[in-house]
């Protein structure tokens, strides 16, 4: 039996946090109902790549789940969708606070149907606070919680983030952490509860050693000079003699001695305590002497803690994730088989289902809105 496998969610949220939050509930097993406005469907939909006029984007965010589209400012949809409350565990939406409740579709509609519900809200800045009704996208959290500016290169302006690091890691885990914690306690209390997940504060979490430093002993992290943040020539990122990079994060001494060994950095900047600049300068020109394959080739087999910069294509090629089975699965839309997106739950607490289609546009109304009961629950 998977984990989850008896859980039904009805998830009202659009592009990336919620729906990769309940795309993490649905591969543990459980029963995610996807909510769209009718005709276009939700906004994740209008994202490239198009194959035959399917959203890629879309389908492997959510694979596995079933659709309902509902107008949710029509006459009767509140109390069609209320209705169904004596099934669902948890409610997953991510409008701006108060949107639901004036929906008539808020958390305390959901409690009074059904006491065990469990509405997990995602927002940029939380439900309450100067900044709780404030747009705002990844970059946006980003920069408000202080992560952006250590991003800073020579020129003091920082740069792009690569990833969504707000929408997953403060938005997507932190509610599927606390959804769990709250069935947990449900288990034992019989109650729901409402779940306030702020993507933007959740960031401090990754900033511990720049809050220890400056919170500790007033001595807060500036781009380039920390020793996580380009500081220290043991945690960098260097041209290599064809242009590309190799990450060089060596901290320890072990590995630092070993990298300076392969490297042939000299030994009396060996010490980086005495003057940083200059073993990073020798570092650099040690790296650039070689192109990324030689330096690919002395470090096989070897702990440095030192990696050539690959791009994402030739990540997904890697053998060692081919290995892992990292892209085995599959994620099914009319014409055409993705690999699906891979998500933190490890095989044992997994469907077993390799293939796994992604919804088209209200296909599963009438089952639902019609039948208010749980469907069987999968098996696999």
């Amino acid at each position: 039996m998977l984990p989850l496998q008896d859980i039904r969610v009805l998830d009202f949220s659009t592009l990336l946090p919620g729906p990769l939050a309940s795309l993490i509930l649905a591969e543990a097993g459980a029963e995610v109902i996807k909510v769209e406005r009718p005709g276009p469907g939700e906004d994740m939909r209008g994202y490239p790549p198009f194959l035959d006029g399917e959203s890629g984007s879309f389908a492997i965010l959510n694979r596995g789940k079933r659709a309902l589209a509902l107008d949710l400012r029509a006459e009767g949809a509140a109390a069609s969708l209320l209705a169904l409350a004596p099934t669902i565990d948890i409610v997953l939406e991510q409008f701006r606070p108060g949107v639901m409740d004036r929906l008539g579709l808020g958390y305390e509609a959901w409690r009074a149907a059904n006491p065990r519900i469990i509405y997990c809200a995602i927002t940029g800045y939380g439900q309450d606070g100067p900044r709780a009704r404030e747009a705002g996208h990844d970059m946006n959290y980003q920069a408000g919680a202080g992560l952006l500016a250590l991003t800073a290169g020579a020129d003091g302006s920082p740069g792009i983030p690569p990833a969504l690091v707000g929408d997953i890691a403060g938005g997507t885990y932190p509610a599927v952490v606390n959804l769990l914690l709250a069935l947990r306690r449900r288990e034992r209390t019989g109650e729901g509860c409402f779940i306030d997940i702020a993507m933007a504060e959740n960031l401090f979490t990754f900033q511990f050693l720049g809050l220890a430093t400056g919170q500790g002993a007033g001595d807060w992290p500036q781009p380039g000079a920390g020793t996580l943040t380009g500081g220290s020539p043991r945690y960098r990122i260097y041209a290599t003699g064809d242009g590309r990079h190799l990450a060089v994060a060596p901290l320890e001494d072990k590995f630092w001695q070993a990298f300076c060994d392969i490297a042939g950095v000299p030994q009396d900047l060996r010490d980086d305590s005495r003057d940083p600049q200059a073993s990073i300068a020798s570092v650099a020109r040690c790296v650039a002497a070689h192109d990324a394959a030689w330096w690919e080739a002395a470090l096989a087999g070897k702990d440095t803690c030192c990696t050539v910069v690959r791009t994402l294509e030739e990540a997904v090629r890697d053998i060692h994730f081919k290995a892992r089975g990292v892209f085995a699965r599959k994620v099914e839309i009319p014409g055409h088989v993705l690999p699906a997106l891979p998500v933190p739950v490890v095989a044992a607490l997994r469907t077993r289902e390799a293939n796994a289609p992604a919804p088209r546009v209200g296909e599963g109304n009438e089952a639902i809105i019609r039948v208010p009961k749980p469907w069987p629950p999968r098996t696999g």
